[in-house]
């Protein structure tokens, strides 16, 4: 299979991923939209003449962030609905509340390096909300995407996924010692093996679906951290100073507007991109690039697909 690649790159803001591409008449839903890279996603796609809606759990942030998305793209088509990835009657809800074809959704909300804490199920939050969410979601939506012909799937990953392969066999951390980041690598190696599971299962109903690293960007994403590990991560210097291979909002949204509203990826899906093309294999000597070979693995996004129905 030849790498994808495009004329775009790790600074590209979103808005020009989308220029010249006219998506009215298309129809978005992007979770976890009211601010950092959702926000940027949602306004490109509107700018390109996308109707939008922005899937929140705080509708006052929402409101907000509709207003100033009509304010800066002139589009009027923007709107917010509530959605709480961790209560599944409200994604059920929003399944059947929701009418005619989706063109477009872009799973973008979540968490990350969160403390322990467990659903009312029993599930590990990240893997909870990161990955059961958005699963049960593009579920609740199945029959207005195949409605669409042609609809696309965006999950965001992250280089997180190389710290950790799904743990099939203790995926809420029953058994080993719980480690933060460990969580945040299973949920965003599920989020790539989602795309690849669409890819096999959903191919006939015309659905594509594709993961995205968008890079490392300073937003609310970070809000369970203590600031002393930005600077241990390098993050930031001692002075506060951030790491200037840190993205704007606008570029971070960038490989994922491509993949939800770009012709250069029509067909394309399983597949896992990072600065607006598709990713190399990982490389030992390029660490935080690349894409793990356990993360498109087929058979294991087989078995995640069947093990998150039974969760669900």
């Amino acid at each position: 299979m030849t790498r994808l690649t495009t004329p775009f790159g790790a600074h590209t803001p979103a808005a020009d991923v989308l220029e010249g591409v006219d998506l009215t008449g298309k129809r978005a839903l992007v979770t976890g939209g009211a601010s950092g890279i959702g926000i940027e996603t949602a306004r490109a796609l509107a700018g390109a003449g996308a109707e939008v809606t922005l899937g929140v759990r705080n509708l006052e942030a929402g409101t907000s962030a509709v207003a100033e998305i009509r304010a800066s793209t002139g589009s009027s088509l923007v709107d917010a609905k509530y959605l709480d990835l961790s209560e599944r009657g409200t994604l059920t809800a929003f399944g059947e509340e929701w009418t005619g074809p989706l063109h477009i959704l872009v799973n973008n909300a979540g968490i990350m390096a969160t403390p322990l804490t467990r659903t009312p199920e029993g599930y590990e939050l990240q893997f909870a909300n990161n990955h059961l969410g958005h699963f049960a979601l593009a579920l609740a939506l199945h029959d207005a995407l195949a409605e669409a012909d042609g609809a696309r799937i965006v999950s965001l990953s992250s280089t997180g996924h190389h710290t950790s392969d799904v743990v099939f066999d203790d995926l809420a951390f029953e058994r080993r010692e719980y480690n933060p980041w460990l969580g945040y690598g299973q949920s965003k190696t599920a989020n790539v093996l989602f795309a690849v599971g669409v890819g096999q299962k959903w191919a006939d109903d015309g659905i594509t679906a594709n993961a995205v690293h968008p890079g490392g960007i300073m937003t609310n994403l970070q809000r369970h951290m203590d600031p002393a590990e930005f600077t241990k991560r390098g993050w930031v210097d001692e002075d506060g100073t951030q790491n200037p291979a840190f993205k704007t909002p606008a570029e971070g949204a960038s490989t994922s507007t491509l993949l939800a509203g770009s012709p250069l990826v029509d067909g394309v899906t399983g597949r896992y991109f990072e600065d607006a093309n598709e990713a190399e294999p990982f490389d030992d000597a390029k660490p935080g690039r690349g894409v793990k070979s356990y993360a498109l693995d087929p058979e294991s996004a087989e078995r995640l697909w069947a093990v998150s129905l039974d969760l669900i």
